[in-house]
Parts: C-alpha cells; structure tokens; sequence
C-alpha cells in the first residue's frame, strides 16, 4: 500500500473496533489522550467504554507504565468489567513499553485484561484487527479457530481493497454524490413496466443496519407498482464474531416484521470478501434487469451497466463515478448506526418510498 496517499483506515481503530466484536468490556488506549479520539466517541455509543492512558511528555522519557497502571486500576474500580484491552498505540510502541508486564503488576482480581500489540504505522489497517484477534483468543476470548477463519477472511479483504478498492488507487478525492432521485426513478421505471429488479447487500458490520433499508423500500415499491424482485444478502447470523452474528439477527428480524422476504442468504457479515462469485451466481438466476449492489460494491464481480451502487465511503464513490458506474453516496452513515439495533432508515430508501407515495 506504499503507493497509496490519500488516508486510509488506522490498525489501531481496527483494534479498536475488532475487540469490541468480541465483546469487551473496556478498551484501554496506551497513549496520548487524543490517540484515536475520532473513533473513541462513537465506540462508546456501541456500549464499549473507552478510556486511555494519557501518556504525557515524561512518559515518553520515562516510560508510560505508571500512567497505564493508574488507568487500568481506574477502570477497574468504576466499571467492574470483566474483561479489559489494552491497546498499544504509535507512542507506547516507540519507547518500548511492555503492555504485558505492566498489566501483570496491577491486581485486577477475576477480571481478564490482555494486551493487544498495535501501532499506527503497520502497512495495512487489517493487521491491527488480526493482532486484535490473536490476542483475543490467546486471552480464551474467542476460539482458536474464529481467529483463524477472521485471518483468512481480513486477508482476502486486504486484497480486494488492493485489486478493486480504495487501496488500488494512488490518491482518490472524496466525492460528492449524485442526488438519489434518479437512480430511485431508474429502479422505479423498472418494476412499472414488469421487470426484475434484484438488491444484493455485501455489507460491513454495523453498517447493514442501514443498507439492509433497501429491502423493503423495493420490496414495497414493487408491491405497489409490479414487477418482480431478488433480495440476497451477507446476513448468515450463525458466523462471525459475537457481536456480528447479533446485527444479523436484528437485521432478519425487521426486516421479517416487515413483510420483506429474503431469497439468498450468503455468508457472514466478515465474509464480504470471499461472498461475491456466490452472490453473483444466485442473482444471475434471477436474471435482472437492474441490480442495485449496496455496502461493499466492488465485492460483487457481475458490477456493470445494469447496476446502481450504494456506498457509504465518498472516496470509494469517487473510485466507482471514475469507473463510470451509476452510484450514489449514504454520506455520514457509520455515525447513525452506531449503537443500533434495528435497521436505520438510508436516503436512497426513503427516496424510492416518497417517489412512490409509500
């Protein structure tokens, strides 16, 4: 990724991120107390208390270890979690500081505190999540071979970025995007006149709370108008780490409740990308006339003139508008699910519902 400029996604976060999939308690930052603060807010939306160990000048002199000891007896003493991360970050990595052994001389009776072993500079952000993970299950936090199938699955990631992604352009400037009307009145002219409109969701974590939306604006559109439709999505609730499998749950749930039939379910919430040649398989069953792809577009390999993509990222936007792809940006969207248990409403969604009186 050496020959990629424009920012991307810190392993730290994705430590960050990847403990609170397995359901920690507490996440101690060792480090300044700005280190990640971005990330910080909303993870503690997600329910996850995030707190640091606020390294000042002295500490990168004389060793941060006081500084951590007192922040994780603090935590200890307010929060009575049972289980506590400590993530290393750019500066405790620099001086060399021994996140194990300071965390072996505070007593922190039953509750399990581990270290996760990450810094900022590592090449790509998968690493952070992957060392995450190793710690985890070194920590009896997860099974083994959960760390080993996530490895694989981060890996495989890792190269769709580099292949098709954010990852394989030099610099990308974030994009603006297109207004939604005319994607919605496409997907809209398509069911009127009896055609076949299929929505495949590869989505990401927490945000297919808010693409998972789709299904039931088309499905209610073509309910109103005609057509037919195929709805397959990354929602198997019996894979992925814990917190993952729950979105899924949530997500089938609603979307039960309201009516909306699935017909494809295709791997996990982490299997974004190793899922597409199956996707694309099932949806080609179907044979549509339009197929609008939402979360990680580029992780469906039929993408062509036939298909509207809905992303979150403006860059990736950016990456699809150059490749001359119909695709819309949900701007903002990973800091309304935060937190989430039920599905959140996404402006292409509500579009197609106010284009269709619905």
């Amino acid at each position: 990724m050496s020959g990629v400029f424009h920012p991307r996604p810190n392993p730290i976060v994705a430590a960050m991120y990847t403990a609170r999939d397995m359901n920690v308690d507490v996440i101690v930052m060792h480090g300044p107390a700005g280190c990640s603060f971005m990330a910080s807010r909303p993870l503690e939306n997600a329910g996850v208390r995030v707190v640091t160990s606020s390294m000042k000048d002295n500490d990168l002199i004389f060793g941060g270890g006081p500084s951590l000891e007192k922040a994780l007896k603090e935590s200890k003493e307010r929060f009575s979690p049972k289980t506590i991360a400590v993530i290393g970050t750019c500066a405790s990595t620099i001086i060399g500081d021994d996140i194990k052994a300071i965390i072996g001389r505070v007593d922190l009776g039953d509750t399990n505190c581990f270290a996760i072993d990450c810094h900022g500079c590592m090449d790509n952000n998968t690493e952070g999540a992957i060392r995450a993970l190793r710690a985890g299950a070194n920590a009896g936090i997860i099974p083994k071979e959960e760390y080993e199938r996530q490895t694989k699955l981060l890996k495989a990631a890792t190269s769709l970025e580099k292949s098709k992604g954010m990852a394989g352009r030099t610099y990308l400037s974030p994009a603006q995007s297109p207004t939604k009307l005319a994607v919605c009145k496409k997907i809209s002219e398509v069911l009127a006149k009896g055609g076949k409109v299929a929505v495949v969701m590869i989505a990401k974590k927490e945000l297919a709370y808010r693409f998972a939306d789709m299904f039931e604006a088309v499905d209610s559109s073509c309910k109103k108008l005609g057509g037919s439709t195929f709805f397959a999505a990354n929602l198997d609730k019996n894979k992925g780490l814990p917190r993952i499998r729950g979105y899924c749950e949530d997500i089938l749930r609603d979307l039960d409740n309201a009516g909306v039939k699935m017909d494809a379910i295709i791997g996990g919430l982490d299997e974004y990308a190793v899922i597409g040649e199956e996707m694309a398989k099932a949806v080609k069953g179907f044979g549509p006339d339009l197929t609008v792809v939402l979360g990680i577009c580029h992780g469906y390999p039929a993408l062509d003139e036939n298909c509207i993509l809905v992303t979150d990222q403006p860059r990736e936007l950016k990456n699809y508008l150059d490749q001359g792809f119909s695709a819309v940006g949900e701007a903002g969207s990973h800091g309304m699910v935060m937190g989430a248990h039920s599905i959140v409403n996404l402006e292409t969604a509500q579009t197609l519902r106010e284009l269709n009186g619905l």
